[in-house]
C-alpha cells in the first residue's frame, strides 16, 4: 500500500460519489453575499462528487474565492484519498492538506491485517510541506460495534503520535465518544494544535476545550433549529478557538439542509454564527481567519 502513486487531481478530480438517497434536492444552492473579510474552510472533502451537476475541484475553489473563502483544507479519510488530497494541495495554492485513516475504516484494515501498513503511509504522507495536518481520526462509536473499538484506539493514538512527530495539527472526528476521545488525548498527551472536527458536544466539552486551549471547528449544524447545545458551546468558548468549517458535501447550512454543500456555502454559517453572539461579520470573520492560520500556518507557504 505505502510507495504508491497518488492519483492527479485534474485526471481524477472525484474519488467518490455520495448517494442521493432520500435527498429531493439535488442542486447546489444559491452563492451567498461575499463576506466582508475573507475566511478559510478549515475541514472539506472536495473528492466527493455531489448533486446533479458536481463541480470540479477548480470550479469549488474559484466560487468559494468569489464570496470570500480564501482556501481550504482538503481532508483525506483513508490512503487513497490521502494521496489525492496531498497532491492537489501541492498544485494549487488555495489548497492544504490533512491526511489519516478514518476511525470507521480502522477495524476493517485491521481485520486485513494492513492497518500498520496503511498508517506508515500517513505517517510519509505527513512529512510533505503542504500536509498540515493529521485527520480526520479519532473515535466513532456510532458506527463501530465494540469489536472494533480496540482498533480504533490504537490508530488513534497512533494518529497523535504522527502529529507530534511531523509538527502538524490534528483534526478530530469524535461520534458519540466524547469522554473516550478527550481520556486519550489526557492520557497521551495531545499535540499543541488540537482542533475538533464538525464540533459535536455541549457546554461540557466545550469548557474542557477551552481549559486545555483545544480548537473547535463548526460545520452547518450550528445553524440548524435543534442544536441549541452547539450553540451554547459556540457562546463558551473563547473567540481565539473558534473555526469554521463546512464538511463538504455534507452537512449544508440553513436554509439549505440535505442539498449539496460546498466551500462556497461557507459565508451562511460564519454569519449564522456571528449573529448567535452578537458580533460584528467582518470582525468575527477576521478572528476566524488569524486562528485558521495560527493552526495551519500560511496558505502562501
Amino acid at each position: 500500500m505505502s510507495g504508491g502513486v497518488a492519483p492527479d487531481p485534474a485526471a481524477t478530480p472525484h474519488l467518490r460519489q455520495r448517494e442521493a438517497g432520500e435527498r429531493k434536492q439535488l442542486s447546489y444552492p444559491e452563492v451567498p453575499e461575499a463576506l466582508p473579510v475573507a475566511v478559510y474552510d478549515n475541514h472539506t472533502h472536495l473528492e466527493h462528487a455531489d448533486g446533479d451537476a458536481p463541480l470540479t475541484p477548480s470550479e469549488h475553489l474559484d466560487r468559494a474565492a468569489s464570496v470570500g473563502v480564501r482556501g481550504i483544507v482538503q481532508v483525506g479519510t483513508d490512503v487513497e484519498t490521502s494521496r489525492w488530497s496531498a497532491a492537489i494541495a501541492a498544485r494549487d495554492p488555495r489548497v492544504l492538506a490533512a491526511v489519516a485513516i478514518h476511525p470507521n475504516d480502522a477495524p476493517d484494515l485491521d481485520r486485513a491485517g494492513t492497518l500498520d501498513e496503511a498508517l506508515a503511509e500517513i505517517d510519509r504522507l505527513a512529512a510533505e510541506p503542504r500536509v498540515r495536518a493529521v485527520g480526520e481520526t479519532g473515535l466513532d462509536f456510532f458506527r463501530t460495534e465494540e469489536d472494533g473499538r480496540a482498533a480504533q484506539f490504537a490508530s488513534f493514538e497512533a494518529h497523535i503520535a504522527i502529529a507530534k512527530r511531523h509538527g502538524v495539527a490534528l483534526q478530530i472526528h469524535d461520534r458519540d465518544a466524547h469522554d473516550e476521545v478527550v481520556e486519550t488525548l489526557l492520557r497521551v498527551g495531545a499535540p499543541e494544535r488540537t482542533v475538533f472536527h464538525c464540533f459535536s458536544g455541549g457546554p461540557e466539552l466545550a469548557e474542557l476545550c477551552a481549559e486545555h486551549g483545544w480548537y473547535a471547528s463548526f460545520a452547518g449544524t450550528v445553524t440548524f433549529k435543534n442544536a441549541a447545545p452547539l450553540r451554547e458551546a459556540l457562546a463558551i468558548l473563547p473567540r481565539e478557538l473558534i473555526m469554521v468549517e463546512t464538511d463538504a458535501p455534507y452537512l449544508t447550512p440553513a436554509p439549505f439542509r440535505g442539498r449539496p454543500n460546498a466551500p462556497y456555502l461557507l459565508p451562511y454559517t460564519v454569519r449564522g454564527m456571528a449573529e448567535h453572539l452578537g458580533e460584528d461579520v467582518a470582525a468575527f470573520a477576521t478572528q476566524l481567519a488569524t486562528n485558521t492560520e495560527r493552526v495551519y500556518g500560511s496558505w502562501a507557504d
